[in-house]
């Protein structure tokens, strides 16, 4: 069998489109999806029935998911698993105020390891600099302080990951 990703939703919690190829066996009569957080070590199963595609909810922002596909038979009998596919689901950018107009905006988002990322600002939309670098050893949420940005009108804010 062959895994495949079909896309995501951007929201809080996201969703995420898997797909596999049929297995040729005469004997299977369903699927199981296996996730988790870590290679090899799946904590969620979904029983994708006859289906060859399902949706899988309420992944968290910034964290790696890791999967496989068993088919099973008629009377529960798992095979071998597919090859693992693994996923980093996209976070967002939030940008806060602090307590007074002069207060410095408040920069967070998830970030996942072995990428680096840029915090970028703009006053027109049009040019762009680079304000702020963090490279990520693992998954979780970074924030960040823009001392410029309180002292000018207007701000834009965009994240770069490499």
């Amino acid at each position: 069998m062959v895994l495949l990703v079909f896309g995501s939703e951007a929201r809080a919690l996201q969703s995420l489109a898997v797909g596999w190829n049929a297995s040729t066996a005469t004997n299977v009569t369903g699927y199981a999806v296996y996730y988790g957080s870590r290679s090899g070590d799946y904590t969620m199963r979904l029983d994708a029935g006859t289906n060859t595609a399902v949706v899988i909810t309420g992944l968290e922002e910034g964290q790696t998911n890791y999967f496989v596909v068993k088919p099973y038979t008629a009377q529960q009998i798992e095979g071998p698993p597919s090859n693992e596919i693994s996923f980093i689901v996209p976070g967002i950018i939030a940008v806060s105020q602090k307590a007074t107009v002069k207060s410095p905006a408040q920069i967070e988002f998830s970030v996942a390891p072995g990428h680096s990322y840029k915090v970028q600002a703009s006053v027109n939309l049009m040019t762009w600099s680079t304000i702020w670098e963090k490279s990520a050893t693992t998954n979780g949420w970074v924030e960040y302080e823009d001392p410029e940005g309180a002292n000018l009108k207007e701000r834009f804010y965009r994240l770069v990951m490499e």
